[in-house]
C-alpha cells in the first residue's frame, strides 16, 4: 500500500503535474467567470515553470543532498560486498529489446563495473525487482545481470535481487538476503539518493561504505537564470523534491532515524 501511495502522490506532487493542474483550474475558473481567479491560476502556472524550468533552482535543491557522503580515501584495503541499487535502466525499453538500456543513473552500474574490477573478490549484490506499476517488465536486476555478465563479470559473483520495488525494500530484502554473512560492503547508487539508502541499511544492521555516484550539480552553482536546457533543470527540481519529500515520509513514519542521515567515519 505504502509504494502504490507513493507512487500516485508523486503522480501530482512533480513540477509538471503541478503546472497541468493550475492550467486546467485557471480553464475551469474562466469558464465560470472568475477571470481574476483564473489568472492567478494561470500565473502561478507560468512561475512554476520559469522557477523550475528556467533557473538554477535544481541543482542548489539537490546540491545538500549530493554532499552530505563522500567516497572513501584512501579506499579499502578489500571489499567483500559490493551493494548497488537498481534506479538505472529503462525497463520498458531493455525488457521489449532484450538490452541493458541505461537512463541518466547508468552511473550506478557503470561504476560497479570499475569496482568489481578494482576488487575482484568481491559479490556483486544488484537490488532492484520490477518497479513499473503495469505488468509485464522484467526485473531490474536480470537487466543488470545482462550488462555486468558482457562486462565480464564472472556470473559466480553475482547475487542478485529481484523482489525490491523501492529504497525501503531494497535495504530490507538485501539485508534478509546477505544475512549476516556480509563483511566489509560499498554500497553505490545516486548521490542524491544516498542519505536515504545509508538510513535505510543502517536500520536494517548494514553500516556500508558509501560510493556515491551520478552526481547532478557541480557544488559552485549558485541562484540565477539557466537557459540552456529547461528540459533537465525541470528533471533536476523534480529528483530534488522527490528525495526531499521522501526522507522527510521515511522519518516521519519511522523507517530512518534522521531526516538527512549523515556520514560516519569508516
Amino acid at each position: 500500500m505504502f509504494y502504490l501511495l507513493a507512487k500516485l502522490f508523486w503522480v501530482v506532487a512533480q513540477p509538471l503535474s503541478i503546472i497541468a493542474l493550475l492550467m486546467l483550474i485557471g480553464i475551469v475558473l474562466f469558464a465560470v467567470g472568475r477571470r481574476r481567479l483564473g489568472f492567478a491560476a494561470h500565473a502561478g502556472a507560468l512561475a512554476v515553470l520559469v522557477l523550475c524550468g528556467f533557473t538554477s533552482i535544481g541543482v542548489l535543491l539537490i546540491r545538500p543532498l549530493e554532499e552530505r557522503f563522500t567516497r572513501p580515501s584512501p579506499m579499502p584495503e578489500s571489499i567483500d560486498a559490493i551493494i548497488v541499487l537498481g534506479g538505472s535502466t529503462l525497463a520498458r525499453v531493455s525488457t521489449a529489446r532484450g538490452v541493458a538500456e541505461l537512463n541518466d543513473a547508468g552511473d550506478r552500474l557503470t561504476d560497479a563495473v570499475v569496482l568489481a574490477r578494482r576488487y575482484p573478490e568481491a559479490r556483486i549484490v544488484f537490488s532492484g525487482g520490477a518497479g513499473l506499476l503495469e505488468p509485464g517488465g522484467e526485473p531490474e536486476a536480470a537487466t543488470a545481470e545482462r550488462l555486468l555478465l558482457a562486462m565480464g563479470i564472472a556470473p559466480g559473483r553475482l547475487v542478485l535481487e529481484d523482489q525490491s520495488r523501492n529504497t525501503d525494500e531494497n535495504a530490507d530484502l538485501t539485508a534478509a538476503l546477505l544475512g549476516d554473512d556480509t563483511g566489509t560492503a560499498l554500497l553505490v547508487t545516486s548521490a542524491f539518493h544516498m542519505p536515504r539508502s545509508v538510513g535505510l541499511f543502517r536500520r536494517d544492521g548494514l553500516e556500508v561504505i558509501a560510493w556515491p555516484t551520478d552526481y547532478r550539480s557541480s557544488g559552485q552553482e549558485r541562484f540565477g537564470f539557466d537557459l540552456a536546457n529547461p528540459v533537465h533543470n525541470l528533471n533536476t527540481v523534480s529528483i530534488a523534491m522527490k528525495e526531499w519529500i521522501g526522507m522527510a515520509v521515511y522519518h516521519w513514519t519511522g523507517r530512518i532515524d534522521s531526516i538527512l542521515p549523515a556520514q560516519t567515519s569508516n
